[in-house]
């Protein structure tokens, strides 16, 4: 596996790559931050693995405030087509609730573009929930843009909500 640039810094934040040593601090990340505001899945259960197959550390960068982690994000290939091997997709990202407001989601962003420039990659992209109103403006400010919506694609919390195709090049 190639080795990926580190992400900048924000004051004592820092992003490196995941470790499987990582995995009982992440599954309990992901059980605190699980909301139906970007969440399709049903809320993981205590106990369950946060790494598995299809799941594994190489796919994710964590953020770390003064050695505890804070956030992650995943970056994968959308498929495994040799046809779109120039795309990664962010499939996950998520910040502590007490580490909001200080860039972590931000830098996340940024990491998982260096890592996929890295890699090779010509386009990054994602899909975000239509409700999503504070990751879609993040996403913007990072230059992804609309390509896409499915309308009412998801049934949530007895809603229907859009499911929002964002890309952006990462050429340039």
């Amino acid at each position: 596996m190639p080795q990926h640039p580190e992400a900048p810094r924000r004051g004592g934040i820092r992003v490196r790559a995941a470790t499987a040593a990582d995995e009982p601090v992440l599954a309990a990340l992901d059980r605190a931050v699980w909301s139906p505001l970007h969440a399709v899945l049903p809320a993981p259960g205590p106990g369950e693995p946060f790494f598995g197959e299809g799941h594994p550390p190489e796919h994710y960068q964590v953020a770390e405030d003064r050695g505890t982690v804070v956030g992650y994000v995943r970056t994968v290939p959308p498929t495994p087509l040799s046809c779109n091997a120039h795309v990664r997709q962010i499939q996950g990202l998520a910040v502590a609730s007490a580490a909001r407001g200080r860039g972590v989601a931000r830098l996340l962003v940024r990491a998982a573009m260096d890592r996929a420039r890295a890699e090779g990659a010509r386009r990054i992209t994602l899909r975000v929930l239509g409700h999503n109103a504070p990751a879609r403006a993040l996403y913007a400010t990072e230059g992804f843009t609309v390509e896409g919506v499915l309308p009412g694609e998801f049934l949530l919390d007895g809603g229907y909500v859009d499911d929002v195709l964002m890309g952006r090049s990462l050429l340039g």
